[in-house]
């Protein structure tokens, strides 16, 4: 099974299924001398993890992050760094009825087509909880742009739920407000009827889909490439790696069909110094009179904030009875689907998404040399840290 690995400088590589013994994360291309923060990358873990609140699944998951290589006396040594988070509640005598019975709208049939077996716990490796993986990733990638000499600012909040949508809110907003409530919505009106249509879902035994904005601030202009490794075309990928994830849309996104060129293209003016604050420019540089295009032009970043949303389809694991094919038995048989399951997911998936935008940022950063991809500092060969006070000199 390939597909496990996300990154070219910047790498991740994942294995665990979701009622293995395990869940775990080789993180590739982490400069050294970074001082690493684990109770930083835990608490990003605790957004994450099930059981932390009433519209969430109830599995138990403390989900408890072992850092267990690639750090020194705190900081990293720029080998790999490995962490592991171990499945405490898995209950997988609850699929037994759906080994030979696919659930669904699941990946049950598809993966068993393809391997002719599969890890039926839980849905195994196809499960959601691998994301936990990535949120511990994106936690060390946010720890090295905080040590380098870049402000980069990623938030995310769920913007909708069904029928009911989140008013625009300002980037200031989405940092203080989105983790007020259990919705994750950055607009407590809006939060509050999202959380009461979830609980509806909840009571009816069936669930709901909703979407996820998102906003990076502080990314240089000039990173990324035409075509097959675009910005744009990267970060696609990582969004829809995130099981669920059924569109992603940059800047305009889909509204884009209903604009002028004439509407949509933006004059180019320069940096007065002052108006300009929001993108990353000098005083005098060429930059876009607004940012429809959501921070990206040809595949590459112009320096604007890079601005989009991530649709998610209603979870398919339901306490609703549905019908299945059972392929050993020849039968067609109606199944319920028990167990601990989320009503809806883009609250959970917000600490996700912004897991996979530091990761994608951070890679492109390491591959435009904005950051030195063997010191974080800048001096590979001079160290001048209290964990290491004397070394070799390479000038």
């Amino acid at each position: 099974m390939n597909g496990n690995r996300f990154g070219r400088l910047f790498q991740l590589t994942t294995y665990g299924e979701s009622h293995g013994d395990a869940m775990g994360v080789t993180v590739s291309g982490v400069p050294a001398g970074v001082e690493l923060d684990e109770e930083a990358i835990q608490a990003q873990l605790d957004r994450r993890k099930p059981g932390q609140s009433m519209i969430t699944t109830s599995r138990g998951e403390p989900d408890e992050v072992v850092v267990n290589s690639g750090v020194q006396d705190g900081y990293t040594t720029g080998t790999p760094i490995g962490m592991v988070i171990q499945n405490k509640d898995a209950r997988s005598g609850k699929y037994e009825p759906y080994v030979t019975a696919p659930r669904p709208s699941h990946g049950d049939y598809t993966y068993s087509a393809k391997f002719g077996t599969r890890n039926w716990g839980g849905g195994g490796r196809s499960s959601a909880r691998e994301t936990v993986n990535w949120v511990a990733a994106g936690a060390v990638a946010e720890q090295v742009l905080d040590a380098s000499d870049h402000d980069v600012q990623i938030k995310a909040h769920v913007n909708r739920i069904g029928e009911v949508e989140a008013d625009p809110v300002s980037f200031e907003q989405l940092l203080e407000r989105s983790e007020e409530n259990d919705v994750r919505c950055a607009d407590p009106d809006a939060a509050a009827e999202m959380q009461e249509l979830i609980e509806e879902y909840q009571e009816k035994g069936d669930s709901i889909g909703g979407s996820i904005y998102f906003e990076c601030r502080g990314v240089p202009r000039g990173l990324g490439a035409p075509r097959f490794d675009g910005f744009p075309s990267r970060l696609g990928q990582a969004m829809f790696s995130i099981p669920a994830t059924t569109g992603v849309e940059f800047g305009l996104g889909k509204g884009a069909v209903d604009v002028t060129g004439s509407e949509r293209n933006e004059d180019w003016t320069f940096d007065d110094g002052e108006s300009f604050e929001h993108v990353e420019s000098d005083e005098g540089d060429p930059v876009p009179v607004g940012n429809d295009h959501g921070g990206l032009q040809g595949g590459i970043t112009t320096g604007e904030p890079i601005y989009g949303e991530a649709t998610w389809h209603a979870p398919t694991s339901i306490p609703k009875k549905q019908r299945s094919a059972d392929w050993e038995t020849g039968e067609e048989k109606e199944i319920q689907v028990v167990g601990r399951h989320d009503p809806v997911l883009p609250p959970r998936a917000v600490p996700v998404v912004e897991a996979m935008l530091y990761c994608t940022v951070l890679d492109f950063m390491l591959l435009g040399g904005r950051i030195n991809p063997d010191r974080v500092d800048g001096n590979p060969g001079q160290y001048d840290t209290e964990y290491h006070p004397s070394s070799p000199r390479n000038e």
